[in-house]
């Protein structure tokens, strides 16, 4: 999935843009983004535990944010490092939601290189928006 770190941005902290052709694919890429902060290679978490996060919120801009502070509490409340591999996003009664399936592992210090912990996300300069090549987001995330 497409991100790209920005380190003119942020210097005490970590920044990212994430994009995808599809409001779907731009949060998945952001998940992958936001884990890849935490984990050199993405590819050493192994599909052994299954989530299913279901998240509402009224404004889309936090669904992303509330999507991603979720990977973060897994990571920190039950040593689970979650890639997203799959989400739905609507919108019903005035609220939109997503449904995502992330899997991963309880974290093992010898097989995942651990760069940094990841403490939040922040709202400082967080946004989220449909441009011509798709839908982007800026994230900073605390360290």
């Amino acid at each position: 999935m497409p991100f790209e770190f920005l380190d003119e941005i942020a210097t005490a902290d970590v920044a990212f843009e994430a994009w995808g052709e599809t409001i779907e694919e731009m949060f998945i890429s952001a998940a992958e983004a936001t884990m890849n902060v935490m984990v050199a290679d993405l590819e050493k978490i192994e599909r052994r535990e299954k989530r299913e996060i279901e998240i509402g919120s009224d404004a889309i801009d936090m669904l992303l944010f509330n999507l991603l502070q979720e990977i973060i509490f897994f990571k920190d409340a039950e040593q689970l490092l979650l890639r997203i591999e799959d989400a739905t996003i609507g919108y019903e009664n005035g609220l939109y939601f997503v449904k995502a399936i992330g899997w991963g592992e309880q974290i093992d210090p010898g097989r995942h290189q651990l760069i940094v912990d990841v403490k939040a996300v922040t709202l400082h300069m967080f946004k989220v928006e449909h441009t011509p090549r798709g839908w982007e987001a800026l994230i900073i995330l605390d360290i």
